[in-house]
């Protein structure tokens, strides 16, 4: 076998190593509790969905992956196996909601609808509902 072909073979064997436990690594980290962490920004849910309407490519540029903490009152509550999974918040505005996904699920009795709550989560995006990964309840 000629030595470049041999070369190759290690490089490429090597990168798919490399790739292998990169993606161990991320399969296996644990999502941070973001109830003890400080969030970059606080707003109602109300503010919050104003500010991406009114202009949603500067809006979503600076919330966009960073740790937002909404207030607003509970609308939905999505529960499976006996714990909330998903939260929906109200936002003043018929066609858009803030709709918060919990990594673990949440006891349900902590949450009434129509009642305002305060959650903590990674801002994900905006596509007539705001998305919010990895919450945590907060009050």
């Amino acid at each position: 076998m000629k030595t470049s072909v041999k070369v190759a073979l290690f490089a490429v064997f090597f990168i798919a190593l490399g790739c292998i436990f990169a993606a161990l690594y991320l399969f296996n980290t644990n999502h941070r509790d973001l109830s003890r962490v400080k969030p970059d920004f606080v707003i109602t849910s109300t503010d919050l969905v104003n500010e991406l309407e009114k202009d949603e490519a500067s809006a979503t540029a600076k919330y966009m992956n960073k740790i937002v903490e909404v207030t607003g009152p509970v609308h939905f509550l999505k529960i499976e196996d006996k714990k909330v999974t998903s939260i929906t918040l109200q936002t003043g505005n018929a066609t858009s909601l803030v709709i918060c996904n919990f990594h673990a699920g949440i006891d349900p009795e902590k949450f009434d609808v129509d009642i305002p709550s305060t959650i903590r989560g990674v801002f994900s995006g905006f596509l007539m509902d705001v998305m919010m990964n990895n919450c945590s309840f907060i009050k």
